[in-house]
């Protein structure tokens, strides 16, 4: 009965949701396309036959990035497997887009009603489900079970403050746990956690983000950029609500020739987490007396030949370009830390060689910031104030940023290897293990494309 009533909250908010997605995809016209795949109606593709998919799902951008490493990987022992890709969010569809075959599938997941469930499974009829990180749905792990589609969640996690959210809603997500086939955490502690709601862990892993390397390309880009540069560049990365108006509030603060908080000493770069919100922090930035700087308008030399003026902020204003961004950077503010959401992923900035500053609030990476700070790759702060005093600190001394930078390269190669040990779960999953490897046939045959 609990997800009966579930289910009805859930049918009767789709007029909600229709009204949701017109209103993002306003600002992110991405959220328009294919809007009754939302609703598991999935219009067919010319020459496709559906079935016998391994799916992956990866909700935003941070898990698309984390689930192409884990794809790479099984396209190395599965050579002919079929990929159905599912999304949650504009920004992770956009970016999934460079991870697909011919043959292959993307499609939004569609909302938790029974119906629209059902025409997802039976539309693709997935030889395997991969939840990747942290959502979990009532109705289709149900579904799952009931069809008998493994379902596993990879590179799982669960902060303690979600532990205490989800135990609130205990009646219906302990079942949804329970219907999974496996669970392999990032942490011992996550582990735990997940283990407190009925999940099936069978290990803990570590972090696939270990495994992820950065965009080549993107990095030399942004390192060629800084080359041309003759201040330090310091970023606010990944930042959210509230943290850019904090940060461009201490730089206005600053005496009038800027020293203080580095407004002239320096050149800031910000880089919102989310594109809705690129217009919004362009116009906060002017709002404080900084011209603004867009990525999106800079010549293919780089900010260098952007037109400039005194005070001039420069924004992040792309999307897949982090590599660059971090490559361009001296020293990086660890956006999401320094109000209560959580931090965003510190691994991606370390293996770009960006030293980094978080500030209090890394429950989403608490393993990760814990270990980066032992290593010399992160410095903690308590506040975003005094966040900036070390950024500009470490700006002031090239030796201590170069051992910091080697720090946070050794910090990021070291924690590898959950991507080898998930992969092979995976396989494990599909077939006898003694049988895997390139060409195996069992395998091959239950994932080979029609």
């Amino acid at each position: 009965m609990t997800r009966a009533l579930y289910s009805l909250l859930m049918w009767l908010s789709l007029p909600l949701l229709r009204r949701k997605l017109k209103r993002r995809g306003e600002l992110e016209p991405g959220y328009q396309q294919h809007i009754e795949e939302r609703f598991g109606r999935y219009a067919p593709e010319a020459g496709q036959v559906d079935g016998g998919y391994l799916w992956v799902h990866a909700v935003s951008l941070g898990e698309t990035r984390a689930a192409a490493a884990l794809i790479g990987r099984l396209r190395e022992r599965l050579p002919d497997m079929r990929l159905l890709l599912t999304h949650s969010t504009a920004t992770g569809r956009a970016e999934g887009v460079t991870l697909l075959r011919p043959g292959d599938r993307q499609v939004w997941l569609p909302w938790d009603t029974p119906g629209a469930v059902r025409r997802f499974l039976s539309r693709f009829k997935p030889r395997l489900g991969v939840l990747m990180e942290t959502e979990i749905w009532p109705n289709l792990c149900a579904a799952c079970a009931e069809r008998g589609v493994p379902l596993v969640m990879a590179n799982a996690r669960l902060s303690e403050k979600s532990l205490r959210q989800t135990r609130r809603l205990a009646w219906l997500a302990r079942p949804a746990y329970r219907a999974l086939t496996a669970v392999w955490a990032q942490t011992a502690d996550d582990a735990n956690r997940l283990t407190s709601m009925g999940a099936p862990v069978k290990a803990a892993f570590g972090n696939l983000k270990f495994d992820a390397s950065p965009n080549a390309d993107k990095l030399a880009q942004g390192r060629a950029w800084r080359a041309t540069q003759a201040k330090p560049v310091l970023m606010l990365a990944v930042s959210r609500e509230g943290e850019e108006a904090a940060l461009l509030d201490l730089l206005t603060a600053a005496p009038t020739d800027g020293q203080a908080c580095g407004a002239d000493a320096v050149q800031w770069l910000i880089v919102p987490r989310h594109p809705q919100r690129f217009a919004e922090v362009a116009a906060l930035i002017q709002r404080h007396g900084f011209t603004v700087s867009r990525r999106s308008e800079w010549p293919a030399r780089g900010p260098s030949d952007a037109p400039t003026q005194p005070r001039t902020v420069w924004l992040g204003d792309s999307l897949g370009e982090m590599a660059l961004y971090y490559g361009l950077a001296d020293v990086a503010l660890l956006g999401g830390s320094f109000e209560p959401l959580g931090g965003q992923n510190l691994i991606e900035a370390a293996a770009c060689a960006c030293p980094v500053v978080m500030g209090p609030h890394t429950f989403n990476f608490a393993q990760a910031a814990e270990l980066a700070a032992a290593a010399g790759a992160a410095q903690r702060a308590p506040d975003l104030g005094r966040a900036v005093e070390l950024a500009l600190a470490l700006a002031a001394e090239p030796t201590e940023r170069s051992r910091r930078s080697a720090a946070a390269v050794s910090f990021a190669q070291a924690h590898g290897g959950a991507l080898d040990r998930t992969c092979d779960a995976l396989l494990d999953l599909l077939g006898n293990k003694a049988l895997i490897g390139p060409g195996s046939p069992a395998l091959m045959e239950s994932l080979r494309r029609p």
